[in-house]
């Protein structure tokens, strides 16, 4: 039955992701009027934050982006789907919009070169509609590509993200078993994370839990990390030094697997307070914020070989009162086009 619920809520979005494909206003519209309703809450990143209806997603999310990029097109590289633990069936899109940087978008100075901006969404299904969305699209990688980014360098390696590497993702084949065993790894490695407040980096047991050539592609601003070893270096030491006290749980939000691959959504999913040496350049002012972070894991002979990370970067900025679009406009108010 799960496998046949999964199959429907994939097809369910077949017209949808054909529309974003070919992105054309018109055939867009309509696609989302058939599976959304007028009060879905579609949660986008910050600056769009929550969006209520389907024209309202378009008019507000897609239209101007359309109109920065005219030969828009959305490309998957993973496509996954199955029940929560609550019983609520969700659909997990990751992958990235592309086309033609030709007119500015949210300020950002337009390139007119082909340009990407990763996404990860997440659609909740209810009696065949779309019921709510929890989105983040990369926006800080289009600064980053038009030459404007306005913030710190990123520690890890700032890159074209790749899709898994055993390329199944949007043909995933899986079992009840092995999607179970998939989640039970992912969920008992998020647990773990857990251990360091009581007994540091090696109560998490790192090595136990991800491949020694595992590969975590976290969002533009902190960059990607090969191994453990650069997952530590890049992100988790720099994270865990200004945020120790970080909390967060898998059961705030969404945990769902599909075969190989495992997602999870929470909007928000965990909870700190900046101390000690700051992060990302952030000051230390010791003010607690909440994060949304949207994953993807594939495992691969019981661990976790790839990790697929977005957090909503623009979303911290903005809780702590720095305006990274007033920035970017300053930084960039005599640029010559």
């Amino acid at each position: 039955m799960t496998e046949q619920i999964k199959n429907k809520n994939k097809a369910l979005l077949s017209p949808l992701r054909k529309a974003l494909y070919n992105f054309e206003p018109e055939a867009v519209q309509q696609a989302l009027a058939a599976v959304m309703s007028s009060d879905t809450q579609v949660k986008l990143a910050f600056p769009f934050e929550t969006l209520i209806g389907d024209k309202e997603f378009y008019q507000q999310a897609y239209a101007p982006l359309f109109t920065a990029i005219p030969d828009l097109e959305r490309r998957e590289t993973i496509c996954m789907a199955g029940p929560a633990e609550n019983g609520s069936q969700w659909v997990g899109f990751c992958g990235y919009y592309t086309g033609s940087f030709e007119k500015s978008w949210l300020d950002i100075p337009a390139t007119g070169h082909q340009v990407s901006m990763r996404f990860h969404e997440f659609y909740r299904i209810e009696n065949s509609k779309i019921v709510e969305v929890q989105a983040l699209w990369d926006i800080p990688e289009v600064m980053m590509q038009a030459n404007a980014w306005p913030l710190v360098p990123s520690l890890g390696r700032e890159w074209h993200v790749p899709a898994p590497a055993t390329q199944d993702g949007l043909n995933i084949l899986s079992t009840p078993e092995q999607t179970q065993d998939s989640i039970d790894i992912v969920r008992d490695m998020c647990n773990s994370l857990g251990n360091y407040a009581t007994g540091g980096v090696e109560a998490m047991q790192l090595e136990k839990y991800w491949h020694p050539r595992s590969s975590w592609y976290g969002p533009s601003g902190i960059g990607t990390g090969r191994g453990i070893q650069g997952f530590r270096n890049w992100h988790q030491i720099p994270f865990l030094n200004g945020m120790p006290n970080r909390v967060g749980d898998v059961a705030e939000g969404y945990l769902f697997g599909d075969g190989d691959y495992v997602g999870f959504t929470a909007w928000p999913g965990m909870r700190m307070t900046i101390s000690d040496g700051g992060w990302l350049g952030i000051a230390p002012a010791n003010q607690e914020i909440t994060m949304r972070s949207l994953d993807f894991w594939r495992c691969e002979n019981g661990v976790i070989r790839e990790n697929w990370v977005l957090v909503d970067l623009l979303h911290v900025y903005h809780q702590i009162g720095v305006d990274v679009f007033a920035r970017m406009r300053e930084m960039n108010k005599a640029r010559r086009f």
